[in-house]
């Protein structure tokens, strides 16, 4: 029996592509549970296959499945409607099962009103999945009554199994890196928040459930070892058990794990030691939900946390060298001009270094939406429009589309002017043992503003003066690959190049073997005409695709066109 799991693609594109581009983890765990039981099962991160709509066609008649199970949330329900409808017009005889957060709160709607959907499984849902499969290999289609969390058509009605229970302990799941190779983890699943906007609440319950660290480390060594230096952790909040967060970051370091990663947390569950054991594991972005700079607006939000835990979270983990993100929420109930303001007022004085504005939506699940439902009488007939969500200002006659657009302009506009004026005022706590990663943290800030996600936002001023102050500040903390780097090419684009090859013979001594910086300095050279000196920096790496390519220039400067053709023919 082939099983292939799908995560179909949104309606709309996103400002923030990462939104939307990861697979969501509990796949993996579906994918590696499946495994552990002998199926074939095969993972499609679909995301963006609506680019290339004639490749669903192509994939699933090549990979005939038996099954296909689709992870939905709200926004790519159309998708997995969509890729439905094409499987069971090729694929007669496929079953379709739909599952995930979208699918958990709109089942009864999905499966009156779209026939290509066989089963829904709702909640936590690797071990209904397994049994489910189980069933329909066996023909034993009775037995699926059998199965909780699991709701199918019956003679034309609709019919829901019962709630499955909770995992109780999640180490039992079979690890997902055994199998697969992904960047986005979870060592729990729960939230004991219950912020309105929010979906998780009602999923997971309001009881966090935890791996062990034994397992959320063995899981991170596992993809370690297959290559992975990155991760995203999205637990809800990773921050949640203080001395479970130091275990953690404690076997990373003794595993000698040397991994970069991001997390989330709350304002109100951080400190300095903990900062300090995560920064030391590798720890280099925490996301915080701030939503709004209005006590009132947040209160709305039910988000309960303090003007003062705010300041004070931002203020620590920007001082252990980590950056502080920033996500708001605007367009909220009672937003005004005024609210804007205090949200700018705030982000002036905790100076994140990343903000992410969302216009709040309203997706079933979530408070806000069940108080929607009880004051206009809606029914979960609008989701058959081909629409990914409800905008809140949509609904409030205060409020205006052009109004909102100029509050989300307002924010991002602000912030963008005085992001360069954040950046210098970044104060690190004065620790030996972090200068190391002080300087890491610096020049990756630099960076941003440089090369990175910065450099193309025209409305930031001062990018290369900010950068080039952040290169040279990592550099009085410790020798940084990355500064000298990135100091040397900001001094070439300023036709600085004998400061350009100061700075990278700095570089090169520090780091002898970083074939950038060798390049770099290659290229200043030649700047300059002085081509043999260039040559003695390439010829360090003479194998090299980038580096031939220089060579050859070179060769064709000097007016020696036998060496570069001689060269040319290297590269092919």
């Amino acid at each position: 029996m082939k099983i292939i799991l799908v995560y179909p693609y949104c309606l709309d594109d996103r400002m923030y592509a990462e939104d939307v581009r990861a697979l969501p983890i509990g796949l993996y765990y579906i994918g590696a549970l499946l495994k552990e039981n002998q199926y074939d099962v095969e993972i499609l991160n679909w995301h963006d296959i609506n680019k290339t709509p004639h490749r669903i066609e192509e994939i699933l008649k090549e990979k005939k499945p038996d099954i296909i199970g689709f992870s939905i949330v709200h926004a790519n329900r159309w998708g997995g409607i969509d890729i439905a409808r094409i499987a069971k017009r090729i694929l007669p005889k496929v079953t379709i099962v739909f599952g995930g957060i979208g699918t958990t709160f709109l089942w009864e709607y999905l499966l009156k009103n779209f026939r290509e959907i066989d089963f829904a499984v709702l909640g936590e849902g690797e071990h209904s999945f397994l049994h489910l499969i189980q069933c329909i290999e066996k023909e034993n289609y009775q037995g699926i009554h059998d199965i909780k969390g699991i709701a199918f058509r019956r003679e034309g009605n609709v019919v829901h199994t019962g709630n499955a229970d909770a995992i109780k302990d999640l180490d039992r799941l079979p690890m997902p890196s055994k199998y697969f190779k992904f960047q986005h983890l979870s060592s729990s699943r729960g939230c004991p928040a219950n912020c309105t906007f929010c979906g998780s609440p009602k999923f997971w319950g309001h009881k966090v459930r935890f791996h062990s660290p034994e397992y959320f480390v063995g899981q991170i060594e596992h993809l370690y070892q297959k290559g992975i230096t990155f991760f995203y952790i999205s637990d809800d909040t990773f921050t949640l058990r203080k001395d479970r967060v130091i275990e953690i970051c404690k076997k990373i370091i003794e595993k000698d794990i040397m991994i970069t990663w991001f997390a989330i947390s709350r304002v109100n569950c951080v400190d300095e030691e903990m900062l300090y054991w995560m920064r030391k594991a590798g720890c280099t972005q925490i996301s915080y939900g701030v939503e709004s700079g209005s006590e009132k607006i947040r209160y709305m939000l039910n988000k309960k946390i303090k003007t003062d835990d705010i300041k004070r979270a931002f203020t620590l983990t920007t001082r252990y060298g980590i950056l502080a993100r920033a996500y708001f929420i605007y367009g909220s109930p009672g937003e005004s001009h005024k609210t804007i303001q205090e949200t700018i007022d705030l982000i002036h004085e905790i100076k994140p270094l990343s903000t992410i504005f969302y216009i709040l939506d309203i997706f079933p699940g979530t408070a806000l939406y069940e108080d929607f439902q009880r004051k206009i009488k809606l029914d979960d007939d609008i989701w058959l429009k081909r629409i990914e969500d409800i905008m809140y200002f949509e609904t409030d006659p205060r409020m205006s589309k052009d109004m909102i657009l100029s509050f989300g302009k307002k924010l991002r506009s602000d912030y963008y002017r005085y992001l360069p004026e954040f950046a210098g005022a970044v104060q690190l706590i004065d620790k030996k043992d972090l200068y190391e990663s002080h300087a890491d943290f610096l020049s990756r800030l630099a960076m941003t503003f440089s090369h990175g996600d910065y450099a193309s936002i025209e409305d930031i001023p001062d990018k290369d003066v900010t950068a080039e102050r952040l290169y040279k500040r990592a550099l009085s903390y410790y020798p940084n690959q990355r500064a000298y780097l990135g100091l040397g090419i900001i001094k070439q684009k300023k036709g600085e190049y004998g400061e350009s090859v100061n700075i990278l013979s700095e570089g090169i001594k520090q780091f002898p073997d970083s074939e950038p910086l060798v390049i770099c300095s290659g290229i200043s050279y030649m700047s300059m005409g002085q081509y043999e000196e260039a040559l003695k920096c390439f010829n360090k790496f003479p194998d090299s695709p980038e580096v031939l390519q220089h060579t050859a220039a070179c060769y064709h400067a000097m007016g020696d066109s036998e060496k570069e053709s001689s060269v040319l023919k290297r590269l092919g």
